[in-house]
């Protein structure tokens, strides 16, 4: 491929700098998409511009620069309120703190840029004057699908051992295989993601964990993801001694987080993996010698909240991961009652999340069920009287209520805590099927609570 299609604000970046005088090309990522056929998320250029002169050339031509990283090479430009990173060629100084180079040197030549990046699918740049500059065999690896440091792995982690994990999604998302020499490379030198900070482990881990070959990725190097979530380890062979798993519980789990959708969040697929993560911690062994580990949902929710915690998820994502391995072991209702109970209890969206890692957790036991059978059976009617349920008029909450707390005032409710039980004490009554959620029924429902 000789071509490439570049966005025109990314072009006239490029065409500015070039009528100045100057290298410019789109480089990294970017290049790797767009020969795949894909849509790249950013387009950087990388130029033979200092950033002075980047900004000088910018401001002759009426747009707006950002100082973003001068110190490394880059300055951000503007075009029509979309941003570009712009950088100098550089070659990186030595990384003592592991992520960032403690000095660079600017270059006049693309080649030593290239050189620098990480693996070679990266490390190409293209401009309409020059067509692809590959320096490192990235077109051949890519029309392999292999993942290969440029140079020497070991060199490349060292400098940004986040690199690791960043070659772990790709590979995850891409579908690559990667290279033995940096495979090898990657197990050595796993230890070295200690030193790489939670918020980066994290957008890269989410990221590998919704590709479509995560489960390879995450058995190809668990090694690896211990050291990310060192919890997980215990898993690792770890006997279930029970007939009704086909895996150890490791397995189990890849073959669980393997039946995800295709859509399915990184919050709700991190929480597919630690789902088991309190097993290890709670077999016991009958007389019969099937094992048995009660209570591991309950063990496990603290722990997954110390493994988000560390990798500073969200609050709201650090609680769907937990309730899905706190509440995985649900017994499936079989009533519109209990239906409507299990929605008021954990809404609808985790609701239906907890279905779906139900169902997972079902396919992971790696032991076939006819349709017919009672689980099956159990399931085939819960999910209809969830989308039953969640078709009707919903009520979730004292807010889905047809009356209010000014409602009950008028009544002759006092305001403080014992409102606020009547309400909830309505809400019941309404999940239950006892009354309508209509504003006459309820207010008459509601003076018979009145003391």
């Amino acid at each position: 491929m000789n071509e490439i299609e570049v966005p025109h604000k990314a072009q006239r970046i490029i065409d500015l700098l070039e009528a100045a005088g100057f290298e410019a090309f789109v480089v990294g990522g970017c290049v790797r998409d767009a020969i795949m056929g894909r849509t790249p998320n950013d387009w950087d250029i990388t130029t033979s511009a200092r950033p002075a002169q980047i900004e000088q050339v910018m401001a002759g031509a009426g747009l707006v620069t950002l100082a973003t990283g001068v110190k490394y090479g880059t300055v951000t430009v503007r075009v029509d309120h979309e941003s570009f990173e712009t950088t100098t060629f550089r070659a990186d100084g030595s990384y003592s703190d592991g992520r960032h180079p403690d000095s660079v040197e600017l270059l006049e030549h693309v080649d030593g840029d290239l050189a620098r990046r990480d693996f070679t699918v990266n490390a190409m740049a293209y401009s309409p004057k020059t067509g692809i500059i590959d320096l490192h065999g990235g077109q051949a690896d890519l029309s392999r699908r292999v993942l290969r440091s440029v140079g020497d792995p070991h060199t490349r982690f060292d400098e940004d051992a986040l690199r690791i994990l960043r070659g772990m999604r790709f590979a995850s998302v891409l579908g690559f295989a990667i290279e033995p020499e940096t495979a090898a490379a990657m197990h050595a030198d796993r230890l070295l993601l200690e030193r790489v900070s939670a918020e980066r482990i994290w957008a890269e881990l989410a990221k590998l964990l919704c590709g479509p070959d995560a489960v390879r990725i995450l058995r190809e190097y668990r090694d690896v993801i211990a050291v990310l979530i060192p919890e997980l380890e215990p898993e690792f062979g770890f006997d279930q001694h029970n007939p009704y798993h086909a895996y150890d519980v490791w397995e189990h789990t890849l073959h669980a987080l393997a039946a995800a959708k295709p859509d399915a969040p990184a919050p709700m697929r991190l929480g597919l993996l630690l789902h088991d993560i309190g097993k290890p911690h709670c077999l016991t062994i009958d007389e019969n010698g099937r094992g048995h580990m009660y209570g591991h949902e309950k063990v496990g929710e603290p722990i997954a909240r110390g493994v988000c915690r560390r990798l500073k998820l969200s609050r709201a994502a650090t609680d769907e991961v937990a309730s899905i391995v706190r509440w995985h072991m649900f017994t499936i209702p079989d009533t519109p009652k209990s239906m409507r109970r299990f929605l008021l209890k954990h809404g609808p969206d985790l609701a239906q999340e907890l279905f779906a890692v139900r169902r997972c957790d079902k396919v992971g036991l790696g032991r076939e069920q006819p349709e017919d059978s009672p689980l099956n059976v159990a399931f085939a009617k819960a999910e209809a009287l969830m989308e039953e349920q969640l078709n009707a008029a919903p009520v979730f909450g004292v807010r889905d209520l047809a009356v209010g707390g000014a409602d009950l005032m008028e009544l002759g409710f006092s305001q403080g805590p014992r409102l606020g039980q009547v309400l909830r004490r309505l809400l019941e009554a309404v999940v239950d099927g006892e009354v309508a959620n209509e504003r006459q029924p309820l207010l008459d429902y509601a003076r018979r609570l009145l003391d």
